[in-house]
């Protein structure tokens, strides 16, 4: 499934803004859904308990769609793939704003898991090809747009929130605009479906890639809870009023999109190992002052150092994944992002948990511990 195998009739740059764009649109998605977890919270009534019960469901849709994405990926490709699953994460949001009860929104959140699987594989093969076609990093200027759409998806999120609209009418806006941008840049994607012999489903990464999977995961599950607690953080344990609610998840947002367009360099100049461990450690320390000064302005330089901790984590893991030497790159991406993508979405019903027997800041101690798990496994791995 490498860039080898396939042509591309445009030049290479169409290619690299389409994936670029692909990117940035399913990251506009989940931003949209985890700036309004708070209000849909509320609207229902849940407790914190109740709500991080409710946010296990997107990994369950994620277990599900394990064996249906990789037999996916290997019978049409990551190109269409991205466009039914960008497509369905997108009506799929809408589900989320429209339910109105816990059961259908439980469903609706098995099935946005089940999406947002199948496209985080999809658009990263797009990625691990278009890189090997530049012949030099550029994985993590990928993400940075995912993280770039975040921040932007928080700050439309904020503002609905201040204007008091609806979460059914702000996904419906929100899934319109995607869905005719993603129609017009799926052309210039690249097509890599392979022959019917050389098709695979899911296969399950050796040892080496099994590491790089777990430090995916321990990052993710850091990313995955500032993506869905950062606002009830502000609500609840710093009493943020509405206009402040999303603060800390819009600085998390804007230093991880700017930590992923240096990531490259950063790590082409102290090297992948030194970067992991720096990383980690940036996400634990950050973590810890939000939980030892809960007030808004250190919290808010807590979680802007947590933006920079996680953000070269997965792209760089990732980058190395696609080279593997035992696996096609479209196959030990999809196991290894996987494995990590597990992380980032059973974090945040872990942390619901915890918060429901203790509180929210003993729960953003244990997201600083697996900050910490990143840096130790990262020393004692061969990258």
């Amino acid at each position: 499934m490498g860039a080898q195998a396939v042509s591309f009739p445009y030049p290479k740059h169409y290619l690299r803004i389409a994936v670029s764009t692909v990117f940035f649109l399913p990251g506009i998605i989940f931003a949209s859904w985890a700036s309004r977890i708070a209000t849909i919270q509320q609207t229902l009534n849940l407790s914190d308990a109740a709500l991080g019960g409710i946010l296990f469901c997107i990994p369950v849709g994620l277990i599900i769609s394990l064996p249906v994405a990789g037999w996916l990926i290997s019978r049409i490709g990551s190109r269409m793939l991205v466009l039914l699953g960008i497509s369905a994460y997108a009506v799929g949001l809408v589900g989320l704003g429209w339910a109105p009860n816990v059961p259908l929104l439980m469903a609706c959140m098995v099935g946005f898991g089940f999406a947002s699987n199948s496209v985080n594989i999809a658009v990263n093969t797009q990625a691990v090809a278009t890189e090997k076609l530049y012949n030099k990093p550029i994985m993590a200027s990928f993400h940075g747009l995912w993280s770039l759409a975040g921040f932007a998806g928080a700050g439309i999120g904020t503002f609905m929130i201040g204007k008091n609209i609806l979460p059914l009418y702000h996904f419906a806006l929100m899934t319109a605009i995607v869905l005719v941008i993603l129609f017009v840049s799926y052309r210039y994607l690249l097509n890599d479906k392979g022959p019917a012999e050389t098709r695979q489903g899911f296969v399950m990464p050796d040892r080496p890639l099994i590491k790089l999977g777990i430090i995916a995961f321990c990052s993710l599950i850091c990313e995955g809870a500032m993506f869905d607690w950062s606002v009830i953080y502000f609500k609840k344990v710093l009493h943020a009023h509405n206009g402040w609610m999303g603060a800390g998840y819009t600085v998390f947002m804007c230093t991880m999109a700017m930590g992923r367009f240096i990531a490259d360099w950063f790590a082409h100049r102290f090297g992948l190992k030194q970067t992991l461990q720096i990383s980690g450690l940036l996400t634990a320390v950050g973590l810890l002052i939000a939980v030892i000064f809960p007030q808004i302005p250190t919290a808010m330089i807590g979680f802007l150092l947590v933006g920079f901790g996680v953000s070269s984590v997965v792209p760089m893991i990732y980058s190395v994944a696609g080279k593997s030497k035992t696996m096609s790159p479209g196959m030990a991406l999809a196991a290894v992002s996987t494995i990590g993508f597990v992380g980032f979405l059973v974090g945040p019903p872990v942390i619901g948990f915890v918060a429901g027997l203790f509180n929210l800041r003993v729960s953003f101690i244990l997201i600083a511990v697996m900050g910490l798990c990143v840096t130790g496994i990262s020393s004692k791995v061969k990258i």
